[in-house]
């Protein structure tokens, strides 16, 4: 995937008074692809989106949008961009069928009703069309944003935290949506601080921090070169201390001595073919048959997503 539908090149924004919310940021988003951007609140993640969408002028830098500049050409550039907002600002007495024919119409785009019609029947909304909006529920007037979004036949979609409140049966649902939205060729830019919807939604994972980029990565790549994996075996007998044939950092004991936990690496470059830990994990074994320390059960675990970010916000702290 080369195709950039986004590009942004040293982005900074300093906000009167001094607070610097984004610094040197440089990102690119590929053409049909769900862009999953990570961090904690307050790391810089609405102001990002303010900046690519034109809501908010850059102090620095430049976003590109399908290959027009934001300020230059914003209304081009905005054209193309549909965005869902956090907050649920809807017209309360209006209808369904009304608020999001009246958001296509303030990009000066002529009624469509087939196309309002397909947005409406792809977000299971057909059936509310003539709903007022107060009539519906959270989830409801959530994917009436959406609507209102879609409703210009943008080719990309911002998602600024579209989740953040909801049950976790909602979110599956809103999950579900979205797919379906990059399906049909739509490039989506999914902010949260949920790290089960990064891990589940995004094709590549961005993380930030205090307005800084700290990484970007494809998803499986980032697990696999930043994850960790743990090997815990349970002891027969509850070791106090580790023999001095097993002292090493990568060994740990653990519930009062009854489980043996060996974390190892999967970031580390190896020739092609050889497998680290499996030579590490074969070594102990037989160091613990040497030491006649016998176990009765053992498990695998891979390093989630969290862990991963966990630790990439505390390194820059």
């Amino acid at each position: 995937m080369n195709d950039p539908i986004i590009t942004i090149e040293g982005l900074n924004k300093t906000y009167e008074g001094g607070f610097q919310a984004l610094t040197r940021v440089d990102l690119t988003i590929q053409r049909g692809e769900i862009f999953a951007l990570l961090g904690p609140n307050g790391a810089g993640k609405t102001t990002l989106i303010s900046v690519v969408c034109g809501l908010v002028n850059p102090t620095e830098g430049s976003v590109v949008v399908d290959g027009f500049d934001s300020v230059s050409h914003y209304r081009q550039a905005r054209e193309r961009i549909g965005l869902v907002p956090q907050e649920l600002t809807n017209e309360a007495f209006e209808t369904v069928w009304n608020t999001v024919s009246f958001s296509r119409g303030l990009f000066g785009k002529p009624p469509n009703p087939a196309h309002i019609e397909k947005v409406l029947k792809s977000l299971a909304l057909w059936d509310k069309r003539n709903n007022r909006l107060m009539t519906l529920s959270g989830g409801m007037k959530r994917r009436v944003l959406i609507a209102k979004a879609l409703s210009h036949e943008p080719r990309i979609l911002f998602l600024d935290e579209p989740t953040a409140g909801v049950d976790v049966e909602l979110r599956r649902d809103m999950w579900n949506v979205v797919r379906g939205l990059r399906d049909n060729g739509v490039t989506i830019i999914l902010t949260t601080h949920y790290i089960e919807e990064a891990e589940e939604m995004g094709d590549r994972i961005g993380v930030i921090n205090r307005g800084e980029i700290v990484l970007v990565e494809e998803k499986a790549a980032l697990m696999k070169k930043l994850g960790s994996k743990q090997l815990t075996l349970h002891l027969h007998t509850p070791l106090t201390t580790l023999p001095a044939s097993l002292a090493q950092e990568e060994l740990s004991l653990a519930a009062d001595g009854h489980e043996l936990v060996y974390t190892y690496e999967s970031r580390k470059e190896e020739p092609p073919g050889e497998q680290p830990e499996g030579r590490g994990i074969s070594t102990l074994l037989a160091q613990l048959e040497k030491e006649g320390i016998g176990f009765k059960d053992l498990h695998t675990r891979q390093s989630s997503l969290e862990d991963i970010f966990v630790d990439l916000v505390k390194e820059r702290l």
